[in-house]
């Protein structure tokens, strides 16, 4: 092997943003390099359980009032409140970690795409850097548009519109929001002001990287040329969580349940919870609820019905009847590694699109968060149930067992070297 290098991993987001890149810090490190994983502070914990070299950013505090926020969830105010109370707050002080740990010649950077600071640094500084897309919707195209919402307004347009589309996105929603406070930072760090930060500028020049399978999102011709898709890497805290007697005595106590989840960050989901166990009490449908804010689920749950703060999935889905969640693009992965039919309620951000994907594929059933309702949910029970929809699940499992996502993503980073 070449000599070791100084890998800096960046994440920001929930844990199906963070435990793919823990999943890259533990194979890089394997691989005999030195890592840094940076994160939020809310995954300090599970950066010591497994011994990494870890830097926090985002307090606690501010993360999860950020996730509080009434709009976090919302299908079109979302991104306000994941830019204005994630994505800069986080900008400065990963650029500042970056400069501080750097190792001139031997430090190579492995980076979110909201990362901003990394890509700063990458620009400021010269570091070697791979851009890490986890969804598909980071990479923009026109000729395969994403699905940003429900209804799919962008896919409806003729070519010529999709740009102008895209163009006013920028100008309107998203500039004004990022661009003041990224563009004085840039100007203290004595760079040029950028517009359309997300028409190009947040993919490294030198190297993209998406995190899913061709399969599950084929390359448009107008994606930028050096992106690579080496697939999901699948990771969970599987190695380090206890397991449960109570979740074993229920999964032994009667046929596989139906899983419900709106994901690890979600603390507003209550409606959809209420929606779940009233449609779970109407058919008899035993079901785990999984959510780490316990004050989103009902009380007084039926007997056929828990729930648990948290669950691995690798471990949990393979014996279940189905998964029934928000479309986060890591719960989405699991789901398919697992073979289980899936219904996907999308709240916001990525979620719509990911749900498209999987319905493509022929493995889930959608049904947007706000048509959420238990009439409506048990009617989609039995639609699970489908033999084309547990084909389709099979064959994108066996699909999922041949990848080998998380060494070629570390051989991506490692042709980085300087």
């Amino acid at each position: 092997m070449a000599s070791p290098l100084r890998i800096i991993v960046v994440g920001l987001g929930s844990a199906g943003d963070v435990h793919p890149k823990v999943a890259l810090a533990l194979e890089l490190r394997r691989r005999g390099h030195e890592v840094v994983l940076v994160a939020p502070s809310l995954f300090t914990g599970l950066a010591r359980s497994l011994d990494l070299d870890f830097e926090p950013v985002l307090r606690d505090e501010d993360y999860e009032s950020a996730l509080m926020d009434p709009d976090a969830w919302h299908p079109l105010r979302a991104f306000f409140v994941v830019a204005r109370r994630l994505v800069l707050p986080s900008m400065r002080p990963v650029y500042d970690i970056i400069r501080r740990r750097l190792e001139s010649g031997r430090t190579v950077l492995a980076a979110s795409g909201l990362a901003l600071g990394a890509r700063l640094a990458q620009e400021r500084l010269g570091v070697p850097t791979a851009t890490v897309h986890l969804q598909p919707i980071m990479l923009r195209s026109t000729i395969r548009p994403a699905c940003y919402g429900f209804p799919d307004v962008i896919s409806r347009l003729p070519h010529s519109l999709r740009r102008v589309y895209l163009a006013a996105a920028d100008r309107f929603i998203i500039d004004p929001c990022l661009a003041p406070e990224f563009n004085a930072f840039r100007a203290e760090l004595g760079l040029a002001p950028v517009r359309r930060l997300f028409d190009g500028w947040i993919h490294s020049p030198q190297r993209v990287i998406g995190l899913f399978p061709d399969w599950f999102a084929p390359p448009a011709p107008d994606w930028p040329r050096n992106v690579l898709l080496t697939g999901f890497p699948l990771w969970d805290e599987r190695e380090v969580r206890a397991g449960s007697p109570e979740l074993e005595s229920f999964l032994a106590a009667g046929e596989p349940p139906l899983v419900f989840t709106a994901g690890s960050a979600m603390m507003q989901a209550h409606r959809f919870f209420a929606a779940a166990v009233e449609a779970c009490r109407r058919t008899g449908r035993r079901a785990l609820l999984l959510a780490q804010h316990a004050e989103q689920i009902p009380a007084g749950l039926p007997h056929h019905v828990r729930h648990f703060a948290y669950v691995p999935f690798s471990s949990l889905l393979p014996r279940c009847a189905a998964l029934i969640h928000h479309g986060g693009i890591g719960t989405s992965a699991q789901a398919l590694a697992a073979g289980v039919p899936q219904l996907v309620v999308p709240f916001a951000h990525d979620q719509p699109d990911n749900a498209m994907h999987l319905r493509r594929l022929g493995v889930a059933e959608v049904l947007p968060a706000a048509r959420c309702t238990p009439g409506r949910l048990a009617k989609r029970f039995a639609a699970l149930q489908d033999t084309s929809l547990r084909e389709a699940c099979r064959l994108q499992a066996k699909r999922m067992a041949a990848q080998r996502s998380i060494s070629d993503t570390c051989v991506a980073i490692e042709t980085l070297a300087p």
